[in-house]
């Protein structure tokens, strides 16, 4: 009990495989065990929710391929499942919204309407429905790993003329010969002159065109 008290002051889970499974059943997405870390409650929640949802379709669609499910039978199945709020329908509270509306839809309709025949089926589609929050920390992840990237990038390039590391705040150009990066004050340019500079050749590329000449 103690055990569960502190997983829930923590508000954490995480999501872990059984000792047996069968090898060809889909794992868990990633964004299931999604860290937190400054992400607001509802924005966590949301994302974790929709990449559930993304895994229990999976499984699905898993189990009507390996059951010999045909068309009929794949669609009934998708219209079950559309029946039902989705995590993230839950999580937001659009499931509540949509079940009024759709009560609402259901009376203007019988009310209108005096025929007793009933139709099964019709249209059936799985939709994952991201909310804003959940796009935004998308972009937020790939901004982030990019320039995560650019960093790392950026820390391993050398000025070819004194050999030392980017700094920040540097203005950097590159020569569009021999595409190695330079200080501009290393190459005496400027920002404001490299904007009016349509192809920069460093000095030695510069050099060495001027020795072909000769």
């Amino acid at each position: 009990m103690e055990n569960f008290v502190a997983v829930v002051k923590l508000w954490t889970w995480e999501v872990s495989l059984p000792a047996e499974i069968p090898p060809e059943l889909p794992e868990p997405t990633p964004g299931i065990n999604y860290v937190r870390d400054d992400m607001q409650q509802k924005d966590w929640l949301s994302f974790v929710a929709a990449h559930s949802d993304a895994w229990l379709y999976a499984v699905s669609y898993y189990f009507a391929a390996r059951f010999g499910f045909d068309q009929l039978k794949r669609k009934h199945l998708f219209n079950k499942i559309n029946d039902i709020p989705s995590i993230l329908e839950s999580i937001t509270g659009t499931a509540t919204e949509q079940a009024k509306e759709k009560k609402s839809t259901t009376n203007h309709s019988n009310s209108k309407s005096k025929s007793n025949s009933k139709v099964w089926g019709g249209g059936g589609g799985i939709s994952v429905k991201y909310s804003r929050a959940v796009r935004q920390m998308e972009e937020v992840e790939v901004a982030k790993r990019v320039d995560e990237e650019a960093a790392e990038e950026n820390d391993n390039t050398l000025c070819e003329a004194c050999g030392k590391n980017y700094g920040a705040g540097e203005f950097w150009i590159c020569c569009d010969v021999c595409e190695k990066w330079f200080h501009g004050k290393c190459v005496k340019i400027t920002l404001a002159k490299a904007e009016h500079i349509k192809q920069y050749s460093c000095p030695s590329c510069r050099k060495r065109k001027r020795t072909r000449y000769t």
